[in-house]
């Protein structure tokens, strides 16, 4: 009867971790979504939209303190211990990472918000193209990321590892690209600062992507990666470079 009831114990134990599984799933497509839908707003100059992207924040918001309460009443519950207790506590970290990076898709709607609302002048649309492409490349970021926590896979989560050091490139790339429009347009100043925050918003949109990767690997592989560079991760995992 103890090894039924023990049986039954873990099976549910099982049933809710997947349920929440599932929860930041749906996370992790919203945060997606919304970034994709900032940047639409901003590309159609429309300020309806975008303060519609504002307002469905609230929905990952209410995602993050729905799984946080599961979490916390899994854990009262089920007493889980060592690595059980470090797995749970680690998909709260990823729920804390995707609540962030719809903070900073919020912030590109609100840059449609400043630009487009109101009477004063736009920006050209050229100045914004580093904005278009940044943010087409950490969404797949992102989307990667959450692929890679769906089947706990760590090659997946490495790639997104090695995404963010080209994000780097790319963030300084763009900030010098922005320069020169500026010193070719005096007309591009009064945007240059909005521009330059909308650009770090996405770098730290691709940060939070790169921290759910490490999030993976720990789950997969119990290896904490947070503080090591991707040669090192490469040789603790076996993981081969496909470049």
């Amino acid at each position: 009867m103890n090894t039924i009831n023990h049986e039954h114990t873990v099976h549910r134990f099982d049933d809710e971790l997947n349920e929440i599984a599932a929860m930041v799933d749906r996370m992790g497509a919203l945060a997606c979504d919304q970034l994709k839908r900032a940047v639409k707003a901003l590309k159609k100059q429309d300020p309806v939209r975008a303060h519609k992207v504002v307002g469905r924040d609230r929905k990952l918001n209410e995602l993050d303190v729905e799984i946080d309460e599961k979490i916390i009443l899994l854990i009262a519950t089920r007493a889980p211990v060592a690595r059980d207790l470090r797995q749970i506590i680690t998909v709260g970290k990823v729920v804390t990472d995707l609540e962030r990076t719809g903070d900073e898709a919020r912030k590109i709607a609100g840059l449609c918000i400043r630009f487009y609302e109101g009477d004063h002048a736009t920006p050209n649309d050229h100045i914004l193209r580093d904005i278009y492409s940044m943010a087409k490349y950490v969404r797949s970021m992102l989307s990667s990321a959450m692929e890679a926590f769906q089947d706990l896979d760590v090659q997946r989560a490495f790639d997104v590892l090695r995404m963010d050091q080209e994000l780097e490139v790319q963030f300084h790339s763009k900030l010098r690209h922005l320069t020169t429009y500026v010193m070719e347009d005096s007309r591009n100043v009064g945007h240059f600062v909005d521009i330059v925050l909308g650009i770090r918003a996405l770098e730290r949109f691709g940060g939070h992507a790169k921290n759910i990767a490490g999030h993976v690997i720990f789950l997969a592989r119990n290896e904490d990666v947070r503080h090591l560079g991707t040669d090192d991760i490469e040789q603790l995992l076996g993981i081969e470079d496909e470049d």
